[in-house]
């Protein structure tokens, strides 16, 4: 067996399987915990379920004009990356391709140009993140081993399919073998680190909009 035999077998539907499992540990974990009762009763003009916790996600995408000067620069290079990410791994033709094999659906791909210059504002975008991190007092203290591996596991794909793509360095069979290893471990890792956010976030700012829209504060 090749490396490349062994990525695309073993290594990668191992990944899959523990990412699925974990990941649905983790929300069955939850959303079973034992929910405290409502026992107020919510203002007359509290807007329904759905709509509360759609107001949560729209109030957020923007900070407060008093915070935005100080959190311009994180916004920005928050989106930058999120959408660069977004279009690198559902708009290469070959990630296309491999989602159809997993789900059956697929759509049309884009410029492999445009691919390529996502993935590199994605990969400058993820090394402005890392800069500040490690220069900002506040964040260089709160910041744990999850935050850099969770940086890590993200950064590898990017910058491992760039070349691969780019045929840098090695031979393509091998340098497709060093991005598919490096999505593996990035799928073994996602459950168990602060990459989960991806999928929590939904619950969380859902349960904060309820909340809040159901006493009439605003946060």
């Amino acid at each position: 067996m090749t490396l490349l035999d062994f990525a695309r077998g073993p290594a990668l539907e191992t990944a899959l399987a523990i990412f699925a499992f974990g990941v649905l540990w983790r929300l069955a974990a939850l959303l079973f915990l034992p929910w405290p009762r409502e026992r107020s009763v919510p203002r007359r003009s509290a807007p329904a379920i759905l709509v509360g916790a759609a107001q949560s996600f729209v109030r957020h995408f923007w900070p407060r004009q008093p915070y935005l000067a100080a959190t311009l620069f994180a916004t920005l290079n928050s989106y930058v990356f999120h959408v660069g990410l977004a279009v690198v791994v559902f708009g290469m033709e070959q990630h296309i391709l491999f989602l159809r094999s997993l789900f059956g659906v697929s759509w049309p791909n884009l410029p492999g140009a445009f691919i390529t210059l996502a993935a590199i504002l994605t990969l400058a975008s993820l090394g402005a993140a890392l800069v500040r991190r490690l220069t900002h007092p506040v964040l260089r203290l709160i910041s744990t081993f999850d935050d850099y591996l969770s940086w890590l596991m993200t950064f590898l794909p990017v910058l491992s399919g760039l070349v691969a793509v780019n045929h840098l360095w090695l031979s393509y069979e091998r340098l497709l073998a060093l991005h598919i290893l490096s999505v593996a471990a990035f799928l073994i890792w996602f459950p168990f680190g602060k990459l989960m956010h991806a999928f929590l976030v939904f619950l969380t700012r859902s349960e904060t909009g309820i909340f809040y829209s159901r006493r009439g504060s605003v946060i």
